[in-house]
């Protein structure tokens, strides 16, 4: 794999550590800030809500602009934003600092994506996208507990300082790694965005979308919510919720690695396997949440069938929308939002029900189990030999 995909990767746990890392800080932040808790959840659907509009607005935007200076903008803006949310007192402006790094993000990522899959041959695809998104589930692992445990032993801000002084290394990768304009950069022809959005009535690149944004709308719900069962239902201190999230990043990595090593192959047979299992998972986490073992297994199993499943929808969706070479990355990461804004939301409305801090768990459970009806009588559209763009 070529250095500069590493560097794009650096950037993306940065970024994968402030998209995931509310998990640990939610109920600290709702109790500084006034908030509910799951008022303090949705800033997770801020952050969605400004990925789902960023990716395609500003990957249209940026088709022709030069490539690094548009992922370097993007690292320094992202890095701006949480300095301000880590100084700020009011929740609105916090929120409106989410929706800004996600905007940022959005654009990064999905400039990202069309330029990892360009930086090697058409078979390789899919352990491009694996090294790619590895930056999100090493900030699972990594990024995620360690800011959750920052923000239990000095505060919740810190951890956005943390986040926003790791983007600096990120942009000298960035600056780093790629020159300034290829030359194949100057003289490429960019094709006609009408043309690119045409895809988008292709029943097939739209059922992948729909997949991937329901099976992340099921991560998002069970894993926003994720501190509270920890140190409620099963009765652990709150040092075990950064043990978790790290049992849960370990599990992601897991996953990505092997999608990246069968999503160009077998695609079908990873949603045949991961589907059912995050299917069982969510509702057994939810009725073994009191036995601290149980739970903390289910955590990896859950994380790693995640990000297996998640990581070859993406895959996918890069395969059916080929036509779309400098928009496809933003399709991909619009659905995968989609699914990151509307968990959470549905996770808050669970909490309200008699099954408490449980609701996200079962609410994740509905979800994959929505997404495998709409998979069943599609089976074709998963498989390695599915047709590419007509």
């Amino acid at each position: 794999m070529p250095l500069p995909l590493f560097l794009l990767a650096l950037a993306v746990f940065a970024m994968g550590t402030s998209e995931f890392m509310l998990a640990g800080l939610v109920p600290d932040l709702a109790s500084d800030l006034g908030v509910t808790v799951g008022s303090a959840g949705l800033l997770t659907s801020a952050f969605a809500v400004g990925m789902i509009v960023g990716a395609p607005l500003l990957a249209a935007l940026a088709r022709t602009w030069p490539v690094r200076a548009s992922l370097l903008g993007f690292v320094l803006v992202f890095s701006a934003a949480h300095v301000l949310g880590a100084v700020t007192t009011s929740f609105a402006v916090l929120f409106a600092t989410r929706v800004v790094a996600a905007l940022a993000n959005a654009g990064f990522l999905a400039l990202a994506l069309t330029t990892a899959t360009r930086l090697v041959p058409p078979d390789r695809k899919g352990r491009a996208l694996a090294v790619l998104l590895s930056g999100t589930t090493v900030a699972t692992i990594a990024g995620v507990p360690a800011g959750s445990l920052l923000g239990t032993l000095l505060d919740w801000r810190a951890t956005f300082w943390a986040v926003a002084a790791l983007c600096l290394p990120a942009a000298l990768g960035v600056l780093r790694g790629f020159p300034a304009r290829p030359a194949q950069e100057g003289t490429a022809e960019v094709p006609d965005l009408r043309a690119e959005l045409a895809c988008l009535r292709r029943p097939r690149l739209l059922l992948v979308l729909l997949l991937g944004a329901l099976v992340n709308a099921a991560t998002f719900a069970g894993f926003t919510f994720l501190a509270p069962v920890v140190t409620g239902s099963a009765g652990l201190g709150d040092l075990w919720v950064p043990v978790a999230l790290v049992l849960f990043g370990v599990g992601s990595f897991a996953g990505i690695t092997l999608a990246g090593r069968w999503s160009d192959r077998y695609p079908g047979q990873v949603v045949a396997v991961g589907g059912p299992l995050l299917l069982v998972g969510w509702p057994a986490l939810a009725v073994l949440a009191d036995k601290p073992v149980a739970l903390l297994t289910l955590v990896f199993v859950q994380g790693m069938a995640s990000f297996a499943l998640g990581g070859t929808l993406i895959a996918r969706v890069l395969h059916e929308a080929a036509g779309a070479p400098t928009m496809a990355g933003s399709y991909a990461t619009a659905a995968l939002n989609v699914g990151a804004a509307a968990g959470p939301l549905v996770a808050a409305v669970a909490l309200r029900t008699g099954a408490g801090t449980l609701g996200p768990l079962w609410a994740s459970g509905l979800l994959v189990l929505g997404a495998l009806l709409i998979a069943l009588p599609s089976r074709g559209v998963l498989s390695a030999q599915g047709a590419g763009p007509a």
